[in-house]
């Protein structure tokens, strides 16, 4: 059987991207981002959305874009992984499309060890490359990022 992928659609410059939409908390639109002394160089900062603090990931350093100043039209992508709630800072929005799952060619068949990517969808617009949220961190981020979050919580709480 021929199963339904839900994709939610964004953009970094000119290049078109995707989550799968069962990943997404929601959307919203930016907001002032808190440093984080400590965290890797892809996190941003954090974010408090209704008491959740939430690291911000600058997606565009994954990728190597070109930097970008935060505009006020930015949108921010809230989803979650295994190990927590986190924001990928996005130029924009675009849908939700639906696709076969027989229609995403594996990255691995592309480029194998193209890290970060899940997939490929090809539609009329062109190719979205499909993000994968659970391994957009390397180990050592992952645990640089934690320590830093503690960090965080350890000083909240003197506060």
């Amino acid at each position: 059987m021929n199963r339904l992928i839900r994709l939610v659609n964004f953009n970094l410059d000119d290049q078109k991207y995707a989550l799968f939409l069962s990943a997404v908390i929601r959307i919203i639109r930016v907001v002032e981002i808190t440093s984080l002394p400590k965290a890797p160089e892809i996190v941003l900062g954090v974010i408090n959305m209704h008491g959740l603090i939430i690291p911000v990931f600058d997606i565009r350093k994954r990728f190597r874009l070109p930097p970008r100043d935060m505009q006020l039209d930015d949108q921010m992508i809230v989803g979650y992984t295994s190990k927590r709630t986190v924001a990928l800072l996005v130029d924009s929005v675009s849908d939700v499309i639906e696709t076969s799952e027989e229609k995403i060619i594996a990255s691995e068949s592309i480029l194998p060890g193209l890290a970060y990517v899940e997939g490929v969808v090809k539609t009329e617009e062109g190719m979205i490359l499909i993000h994968d949220l659970e391994q957009f961190l390397s180990l050592q981020e992952e645990k640089a990022l934690h320590e830093a979050m503690e960090e965080l919580n350890r000083n909240e709480r003197k506060d």
